[in-house]
This record gives C-alpha cells, structure tokens and sequence, in this order.
C-alpha cells in the first residue's frame, strides 16, 4: 500500500507481554523480538509503534480488547491530530477488531476490519469475545475475509453480510518463487547439517506452529505408511515439539523426521523449493499463507477441507485436499509423490496472488469506504 503512493500507512502494532517476565514461565519471552522492539521504528516508507499492554496468556482473552485499547488510544490520539487519518484498519479480528473499533469511534473515522482464520474459528466460539467481534462488525463500513468460505463462517456467526469483501493474501513472487531442487537442497545442506540428506532422500515439508490444531501428528503417522526414502521436515516452534518428538521417536522414525524450527525469509523459500510436496492437515485455517509460499516454490500440497483449501486447490497441479487421517494423508502424499509435477506448473496455480493485486485490491476496497 505505501509503495502505491496514493495511501500514507502508518502502522500501530500493539505488543502484549505478561506484567511480570521474570516468573518462570515467561522466561522464553524475555529476549524475544517483541520485548526488544522499539517503541517507535521506520522502515521505509512506513513508520511502526509499538506500545506494551499488560496481557496473561489464556486469561486475559476477553479483556484484551480493553487492554489494547487502553495502550494505543492515547498514542492515536496524538497521531490524529498531528496528521489527520482517514481511515482505521484492524489486520486480526480479535482482539484487535473491537480494540479498533473503539479506537475509530472516539476519532469519529471509519472502520475496516480483516479476519484471516483462528479471529473467527477460535475466538468466534467463546460468548464474550463474540459479542465483541459482532459489536465490532456493526460498526465497519467493510469487512474483509481471506477466503469465501470464511466470509460464509463470519455470516453464520452474525455478522453482516453485505459489508463482507474477500480479500486474498499477497506474495512475494521475487522470494517465493522456484529454484532447482538439486541447486536448492545443495544451499539447504551447507546452512544446516540435518538437512545434508542423501542424494535419493524425498522431502516433505511441513510449515506450522507446532501445535496440535496444526495436525503434525497426523504427519508423522501418515510417514509411517510411506516408503523409507521419504522424510519429513517440520518447520516452526511451539508446544508440542516434545511430544512430536517422541511420537516420531516410538514409532521407529526418529531419523525420517526432521525439526528446523523457524526459518527465516531467505531459508523458506529454499526448503520448500527443495521438498516435493508439503503437508499441513490443519484443524482450521482461513488461507494459510504457508499453503500458498508452497505452491509458489513449487511443492504441491497435501491440506485438510478447511477454509479456503478448495479456493486454492483447484487442479490436481496444486495438490490434494484429504481428511484428517493418516491413512488418507499417505495415500494423497504418495499420488502426488509419485506424480513428480513439474515445479513450474505447481508455482502457476498461484501466479494470481501477489502483493500489487493485493495492494489493488485493497487500495479499491479503502477508496470506497473513505469516499
């Protein structure tokens, strides 16, 4: 958007942390980028704050919205006035949605809302956030959603369907694009030792938080059913990486399943140029942007019927869509596997996703409301 030079953004970006880091379980938070980040930095042409708010993992949920606001009303306030803006946005329904909502209220400006997944199927679930949520949608002038199936969950939870504008993810062709697997996996083998795999080892990705809502157990167990020379490469942090560990450990497949953690921007985009297929049998998603950063590489995937998996998969050169069931992610895995699809017919189901369409296109959806 602010490389079009017809908008001015400027970005808010609340950061919650527990009131008090030293307790042991919030030891990991205390060197993570959100406790370092300044209160205020550019990058370019956008210039981000950062205000605290108090928050306590799985209790503060409801009170959130309150707790945002709280932090950055003042903080927009004082923006306004020395720079008028024309319009708030919020980029998450919840907490961020009624925070926001509130926000554009006492600046008498209007409100634009995104969902993308977990704001709506997660938090839509627990009464009191709800009424939030659809306090919040009465007061937009638009309501953007990533996929039409999840505009159909928002409808069905009571929000106002006349005001819903699907609104696809954009992508950075010129990162996510692909790269000869041999060239990619010889790049991928020199950064990190656990991935110098034999020359005839079969990559599958899978780019996830590791928790269970994201279906990494199912992974492994469909690995089980699939010849030797396939192995798993799980990407992401998170609770279960234990427990997938030991999964992975008893059933004998300890050296086929591989964790990176997280990976950066530039490492991605090679693992995933490198692997033959990628596998996330979600529990829910709006339209995950790992799906598309797949396709984009080059690696078909293998994705549960959830959120937008059918706007997406919608020729076989994209991959499969499988219930949530090892026997069936095996079988997915192993057609696609044995399909060898080139990666350039793999990367063209996604050539319509891209960061200018999506600028446009939200650009046309801002120039509406603010007119």
């Amino acid at each position: 958007m602010a490389r079009r030079g017809d908008w001015d953004v400027t970005v808010i970006n609340p950061i919650g942390l527990p009131p008090l880091l030293p307790l042991k379980r919030y030891a990991a938070l205390r060197t993570t980028p959100a406790v370092e980040a300044p209160a205020r930095e550019t990058g370019g042409a956008i210039t981000v704050h950062h205000p605290r708010f108090a928050l306590i993992p799985g209790l503060s949920g409801r009170f959130n919205p309150a707790l945002i606001t709280r932090a950055v009303l003042p903080l927009a306030r004082r923006l306004h006035a020395e720079r008028p803006f024309d319009l708030i946005d919020a980029q998450f329904f919840y907490p961020d949605g009624p925070a926001a909502a509130r926000i554009a209220r006492e600046l008498g400006l209007p409100l634009a809302i995104k969902a993308r997944g977990g704001d709506i199927l997660y938090w839509g679930t627990l009464p009191a956030c709800l009424a939030q949520i659809r306090a919040a949608a009465e007061q937009t002038r638009a309501l953007l959603t990533v996929s039409q199936a999840l505009g159909r969950d928002m409808v069905a939870l009571g929000l106002p369907e006349e005001r819903i504008r699907v609104h696809y993810t954009g992508l950075d062709h010129a990162r996510f694009r692909p790269r000869p697997r041999d060239e990619a996996r010889a790049q991928l083998a020199a950064r990190f030792p656990a991935l110098a795999l034999p020359a005839d080892a079969r990559i599958i990705a899978s780019v996830g938080s590791l928790i269970a809502i994201k279906g990494q157990a199912l992974s492994i167990a469909a690995l089980a059913e699939l010849p030797d020379d396939v192995v798993l490469v799980l990407v992401g942090a998170g609770p279960d990486e234990a427990a997938l560990r030991r999964q992975a450990a008893s059933a004998g497949l300890g050296q086929r399943v591989i964790f990176t953690g997280n990976l950066g921007h530039d490492d991605l985009p090679l693992l995933l140029s490198a692997a033959e297929a990628m596998v996330l049998p979600s529990e829910r998603e709006g339209l995950a942007n790992a799906w598309i950063e797949a396709l984009a590489c080059g690696a078909p995937i293998v994705i549960s019927d959830v959120g937008g998996a059918r706007e997406l998969v919608d020729s076989p050169n994209a991959g499969r869509i499988v219930a949530r069931e090892p026997k069936a992610i095996a079988a997915a895995l192993r057609e696609v596997l044995a399909a060898r699809m080139p990666q350039s017919e793999v990367a063209a189901t996604v050539a319509r996703f891209s960061w200018d369409a999506n600028a446009a296109a939200l650009s046309a959806i801002y120039t509406g409301i603010v007119r």
